[in-house]
């Protein structure tokens, strides 16, 4: 087994050398810059093979338009590659909602564009499978996990069979990859069967031949050749991907295509407490690999001083892509894990005492959970607070208030902020509070860790644009700001509450947009968060903008496609906005998330 030490991987023949390494057994290609931090899937993967005893070097950000240097400058690992585009979808990345060329990239040093593809996985693996034929090829991250089986591609308007049959990459690991890669590794280490390497959890991989026949375990897709022609069998395949993907014992699914069929294997069970602690009890330095010196990666700075407390996000947004990539179970960290990491925050170069983040994909769904887990273990649903919260889920928010208290009381820290997003339909309902801790909650939020501003996302204000993406009612939000003024005026403070809204959505007509701007609810608010909607792979908001109807019971939904439209649509809420306030009318320039990727705001 390899010891501890928290050398930098390796990212040239020099730093090998300097290692003394006269071998490699993995070498992973990134689209992003490499920051050894945990939020970035490359660094995690990284570090837990490296636990178990496993050599890995790192390429980022190769350059594959020159004569494939980067891609050769390593030599062949004796075990496979490994590869992703990056912490978010190479074309999100890339493009705005109106398919325009971004001229920053916050995942590459100084911010600069251009340092990856498009379609990155399927263009890294095309030139290892070229350089390198005998060799294997793992794909991963984003951009893989939610295209591997056929999806809508809105840059291409078109649907596109899964990244396997696209890539030609021989494994698929999708979601949180901490366990299927590191069997994965030992399988092709010992020359496993391909049978046996084809049992694995949490993978995929295409197989030349005719799918079975439907049976027990095992659910089969209509082709990608049938979703082509008959955009009611994408839907109808896209319910029961979604159906499955939120369920504990999901069956295994084939889909055909081509002459063959791509299999997704069901995943590993939830992580528990304990896995969870030793995917973060590794040395990550938390810092950017040194050979960006003097340079700046604008997501580092992001996230460079937050800590992640959990994973999984059981909202079932419409337009979201978490629960398909990190599940709808969610996966605590122990209290005692995450302050290990809060206090080794004081080693960190630049740290003066405040926490960017104590947070996830929603920050206060932290150690919740079904009461009764039975019911959970054969549940169905999309999501447990739509149309309405489960009654089965226990959402008491104190033991999350005492890990606030506990990281705050921790030496060295000044100030603990949530910069991910949080439901408020956790702790409200549109008569009052959920529970007894739900009040305390909301003030310890507003008052002890929101830093200027609290961001929440209504998203929307009319009752049928919410229903299409799976939100509650704006009458909820009401109900907030009534609460979230209360803790201003008693506490004698001036926090603002800032809504994020998104234009052009599935349902959404010109008509809801002028609703939205000129409704009385938002008054004295100055709101300039409001994003197109960008259809993104393996999202109900996306195959209703691509076929026109819901997949949820096939009725027809309204969907905006002129992109001139859409952008009226969004024009329309600033300058609605903009009188309202008396403010002069402020554009607001379609950037990808920073964290997407890392977070996911809800």
């Amino acid at each position: 087994m390899a010891d501890d030490r928290a050398y930098m991987f390796p990212t040239s023949v020099k730093e090998v050398e300097v290692l003394g390494w006269d071998y490699i057994d993995i070498i992973l290609f990134s689209g992003d810059a490499f920051i050894d931090h945990p939020s970035f899937g490359t660094a995690v993967i990284a570090r837990w093979l490296q636990k178990w005893g496993y050599r890995v070097a790192v390429v980022p950000q190769p350059n594959w338009r020159d004569d494939l240097r980067d891609f050769r400058k390593l030599g062949t690992p004796r075990l496979y590659f490994g590869l992703n585009a990056g912490a978010m979808d190479s074309m999100v990345n890339h493009y705005t909602a109106s398919k325009r060329l971004r001229h920053d990239d916050a995942y590459t040093p100084d911010g600069k564009a251009g340092a990856r593809p498009d379609y990155a996985v399927t263009v890294y693996t095309q030139i290892l499978k070229k350089l390198f034929p005998e060799v294997p090829v793992v794909i991963g991250g984003i951009e893989a996990s939610l295209r591997r089986l056929t999806h809508y591609d809105y840059w291409k308007d078109c649907l596109l069979p899964s990244v396997l049959v696209s890539s030609g990459a021989d494994y698929l690991c999708y979601g949180m990859g901490e366990r299927p890669m590191l069997e994965l590794t030992k399988g092709i280490e010992k020359g496993w069967s391909q049978h046996r390497m084809h049992q694995i959890p949490q993978i995929a991989f295409f197989v030349k031949g005719t799918a079975p026949e439907t049976c027990s375990g095992t659910l089969v897709l209509h082709s990608f050749e049938e979703c082509c022609k008959d955009k009611r069998a994408f839907a109808e395949n896209f319910h029961w991907i979604e159906t499955h993907a939120n369920m504990m014992h999901p069956d295994t699914i084939l889909e055909p295509v081509g002459e063959g069929y791509v299999q997704i294997n069901p995943p590993y069970p939830p992580a528990t407490t304990e896995e969870m602690d030793s995917f973060w009890d590794l040395p990550f330095t938390k810092l950017p690999h040194p050979r960006y010196k003097g340079k700046r990666i604008p997501a580092y700075d992001m996230i460079k001083f937050s800590v992640n407390t959990h994973r999984g996000c059981f909202g079932g947004c419409n337009f979201c892509t978490i629960a398909a990539h990190q599940g709808k179970f969610i996966q605590s960290r122990s209290e005692k894990s995450i302050l290990k990491e809060v206090s080794a925050l004081n080693n960190l170069p630049d740290f003066a005492g405040n926490i960017s983040d104590v947070g996830a994909p929603t920050a206060n769904m932290y150690g919740m959970h079904g009461k009764n887990l039975e019911l959970c273990d054969k549940c169905r649903r999309r999501s447990c607070l739509f149309p309405k919260r489960c009654p089965n889920l226990e959402c008491d928010h104190t033991r999350l208030m005492e890990l606030y208290r506990r990281i705050d009381s921790t030496k060295g820290i000044r100030h603990s902020y949530i910069g991910s997003g949080i439901r408020y339909d956790l702790f409200l309902t549109e008569d009052g509070f959920v529970d007894p801790s739900s009040r305390p909650y909301l003030e310890t939020l507003v008052l002890n860790h929101t830093s200027g501003r609290l961001k929440v996302a209504p998203e929307h204000t009319e009752d049928h644009v919410l229903q299409k993406m799976a939100k509650p009612s704006f009458r909820l939000f009401e109900r907030l700001r009534k609460e979230f003024d209360g803790v201003n005026r008693r506490a004698g403070t001036h926090v603002g509450l800032v809504p994020y809204f998104i234009s052009s959505h599935p349902g959404c007509t010109m008509k809801d947009m002028e609703r939205l701007a000129s409704h009385p609810a938002l008054k004295g608010i100055w709101m300039d968060q409001v994003q197109d909607f960008t259809p993104t792979p393996m999202t109900t908001s996306s195959v209703m903008f691509y076929t026109g109807l819901d997949p949820r019971d096939m009725t027809p939904v309204f969907t905006e496609r002129d992109p001139e439209k859409k952008q009226r649509q969004k024009s329309f809420f600033f300058k609605n906005s903009a009188k309202k306030s008396g403010k002069p009318l402020q554009g607001s320039k379609q950037k990808p998330n920073i964290a997407a990727g890392i977070k996911k705001r809800k």
